[in-house]
């Protein structure tokens, strides 16, 4: 029973003695091994084998890029203005020793080296600054960083600014300025675009003018163009006219037997008036015609009869029109009635009616 037990814990002891001795470190890990409190070594990724009960793996160091977000960091400017400023950290252990034995906290100490730095470069530059220049922020924190950090196997990859918060006061006075800016800008645009519709209209109203003019011209011209035709033909027309009237009265051969019978021809016309309530015809008709006669022919020259071939007067060129060769039955009637008329009692004719 006792050889039992002894071989119990016998192979209990082999079991804490190969478990003590195994040491697995993950991926991207390394292992400080320290032996009665010194440093010994380093362990890479994988299976190892440490001596039990003398060798200890102090520290695992993480050798990935690492993220670290840092509270908002008040920072005075150089126009006496305090902002807020948030900034994250992106690092890396590339010596696990120094970062393990050179500094106890290296984060902490990341922490406070990059307040003091911000904090100087922000005291450099005034709001405005500070506000627009980021990029130049973020240069000179990972330009300090990387070589105070260096000594302690550590590695700034990026400095990143996330916010600058500037005090309330001053953000509600960059509101009104940013407000006044749009309301500028928003009224020169405005004014911008007035003078540009006021020139587009100046020239619209100009070319429509000039159009207008030219449209007034070209229609002054045609009714120009045709009021001179339109005379010329009523002056033609009225030459052709006169000229076939003159021409019909010397073919006519007209004498003051003619005239007389226009005479009583125009009596009615005369009776038909408004104003002529009594017609009274003379009993002497035919010496009053007969001194008519007599009168016209003192004032006229028209002769009394007229005897003798026709005779045409030649006017001039004209439009083809259709001859006049002759006086007809009616106009030969006329002139006949107009005639016995004037000479009553002569032989040949009927005696005139009183």
């Amino acid at each position: 029973m006792v050889v039992l037990v002894v071989l119990i814990l016998l192979l209990l002891f082999v079991i804490t003695v190969v478990a003590k001795s195994i040491r697995v470190v993950p991926q991207a890990y390394t292992g400080i091994v320290e032996r009665f409190g010194k440093y010994k070594e380093t362990l890479p990724a994988g299976l190892n084998f440490v001596v039990p009960f003398i060798d200890k793996v102090r520290y695992m160091i993480d050798l990935r890029e690492q993220v670290v977000s840092f509270p908002p960091q008040a920072a005075i400017t150089e126009d006496n203005l305090t902002v807020d400023v948030d900034t994250v950290i992106y690092f890396q252990v590339t010596d696990p020793i120094a970062a393990t034995y050179e500094i106890s906290n290296y984060i902490q100490a990341i922490e406070q080296l990059t307040m003091t730095t911000l904090r100087n470069v922000v005291g450099g530059m005034d709001l405005e600054q500070t506000l627009t220049s980021r990029e130049s922020i973020n240069s000179g924190l990972s330009a300090v960083l990387d070589e105070t950090t260096g000594r302690w196997g550590i590695k700034v990859k990026r400095v990143e600014i996330k916010g600058i918060d500037p005090p309330p006061s001053i953000k509600d006075a960059m509101e009104k300025q940013m407000r006044a800016e749009r309301d500028k800008r928003a009224l020169v645009l405005t004014a911008e675009g007035q003078r540009q519709s006021a020139i587009l209209t100046a020239e619209g109203n100009k070319q429509a003018a000039i159009l207008n003019a030219e449209g007034e011209r070209e229609s002054q011209i045609l009714r120009a163009q045709a009021e001179r035709e339109a005379q010329i033909l009523r002056a033609q027309g009225e030459g052709q006219a006169i000229q076939t009237v003159f021409q019909a009265i010397h073919d006519g051969r007209p004498d003051q037997s003619l005239l007389a019978y226009q005479y009583l021809q125009m009596m009615p016309r005369i009776a038909e008036g408004d104003a002529n309530k009594v017609w009274v015809i003379p009993s002497e008709i035919t010496k009053a015609l007969e001194g008519l006669g007599s009168s016209i022919h003192e004032v006229a020259g028209i002769p009394r009869s007229t005897s003798g071939p026709a005779k045409r007067v030649d006017m001039g060129p004209s439009e083809p029109v259709e001859p006049v060769t002759g006086t007809s039955e009616a106009v030969q009637e006329a002139i006949a009635e107009a005639e016995s008329a004037a000479r009553p009692g002569q032989p040949g004719e009927p005696p005139a009616q009183p």
